[in-house]
């Protein structure tokens, strides 16, 4: 048979995630998993470095495609911070279960300690960017350094959820993943809750009244 002449990305994303699954192994080496698939060694490494490299690629490809079926969304575009990121976990876990079988075999032995795997750094990136890009209101110091530490806590804070909620979601047995769903709507909700800033701002500009009228009055 043929080699394939054209192999992108996608290709060799879906070729690893199919020898995985029907060997319940990965692949011993590119010479092997590219003669399998029948295509060209050398097409391998046009897209990537190593099978780490696809492992990393595979779950930055789930969150990007799921922010690309977002903004495909009229609705989506004029939600607010908190419905978009309810928004995007629900399309993201959305896809994670379509590839259940891939991503447990992958993930389920670490699912204690995700936050240090290698093969998820990719997705974090991306996850991170993505909640910096949602310009979630925090409460504005006019300082640059403490703005920052504030921004760069929200991230980590986000990231965190995420792997939570990844974590909740490989040992979830109900029906539909129902809980999982449950989980989500009550976890973002809270963190925007938490985040609400709108009470805080009415005690510093009371306090500001109270300050200003006080010295007005002496």
């Amino acid at each position: 048979m043929a080699k394939k002449k054209t192999i992108t990305k996608n290709d060799i994303i879906s070729f690893y995630m199919e020898y995985v699954l029907e060997y319940d192994q990965n692949p011993k080496s590119v010479f092997v998993f590219s003669k399998i698939s029948n295509f060209e060694e050398v097409k391998f490494y046009e897209h990537f470095s190593s099978f780490e490299a696809v492992e990393k690629g595979i779950f930055e490809a789930f969150l990007t495609n799921s922010i690309k079926t977002l903004h495909k969304s009229e609705d989506y575009k004029i939600f607010d911070s908190r419905n978009k990121l309810l928004s995007f976990y629900f399309t993201f876990f959305e896809n994670l279960t379509a590839n259940r079988s891939y991503v447990k075999h992958v993930l389920y032995k670490y699912k204690n300690n995700l936050k240090g795997l290698q093969t998820l750094s990719g997705l974090k990136q991306h996850f991170t960017n993505y909640i910096g890009d949602l310009e979630i209101q925090m409460l504005d110091v006019k300082q640059a350094q403490i703005e920052k530490i504030q921004e760069k806590t929200l991230k980590e804070t986000a990231w965190f959820q995420l792997l939570l909620t990844i974590k909740f979601w490989l040992d979830d047995t109900s029906s539909s993943f129902e809980k999982t769903d449950i989980f989500i709507e009550k976890s973002v909700n809270t963190s925007f809750d938490v985040l609400d800033i709108a009470p805080l701002k009415s005690v510093i500009d009371l306090g500001k009244f109270l300050f200003k009228e006080k010295f007005q009055m002496n």
